[in-house]
């Protein structure tokens, strides 16, 4: 009698089950991202101004020498500015942004160079979209050519993924785009 139950659960359960199981694609979890808008930073000490997105916060790391952090809590990323005077220096510190990007070489796809001109505010530069699994994604530097440089990084506080980041990416990049068109030296 027992093996006449054992069968009949052993079929039933055989039968019961028509549909195929199919897994769920991986996916990535929705990044909501706010509206683009920005407010000025014109701190007196620093001898610089630019504009810079409502939805981060400045963090002034050394008065100093006038570096400060641009932060993305919700995204865990920071746009790291590092200030410096030229001082006849102009060529090492073209050379140092150079080697900062090129170390990216290794897990780079690809680099794209924009070049950044604005003769208004004696403004000269370069943006470095490094495409990869990278740890810095975007780098980028502002000159007078005499006077004045900053040099510029994004980083994320995480382990780098470029399908998961790249709309996160794309967003700050135009974050930095607006960042170079406002920036100014003050006399």
């Amino acid at each position: 009698m027992r093996i006449h139950i054992i069968i009949i659960i052993f079929l039933f359960t055989l039968l019961s089950c028509k549909k195929t199981y199919t897994p769920k694609p991986y996916g990535y979890y929705r990044i909501n991202l706010p509206k683009h808008e920005y407010k000025n930073f014109n701190d007196t000490i620093f001898p610089y101004t630019f504009d810079y997105p409502v939805y981060t916060n400045i963090e002034i790391i050394n008065k100093d020498s006038m570096w400060l952090n641009i932060n993305y809590k919700k995204n865990k990323a920071k746009i790291y500015l590092t200030y410096k005077k030229i001082n006849n220096s102009l060529d090492k510190l073209l050379d140092e942004s150079q080697n900062f990007v090129n170390k990216h070489l290794i897990k780079a796809d690809a680099i794209n160079e924009n070049l950044f001109i604005n003769d208004t505010n004696k403004t000269y530069g370069t943006l470095y979209r490094i495409k990869g699994n990278t740890a810095s994604s975007i780098n980028f530097f502002l000159t007078d050519s005499t006077k004045n440089f900053i040099r510029g990084a994004l980083y994320f506080n995480c382990h780098p993924n470029k399908d998961s980041l790249e709309p996160v990416i794309n967003f700050i990049q135009t974050d930095i785009k607006q960042f170079m068109k406002t920036f100014k030296w003050k006399n």
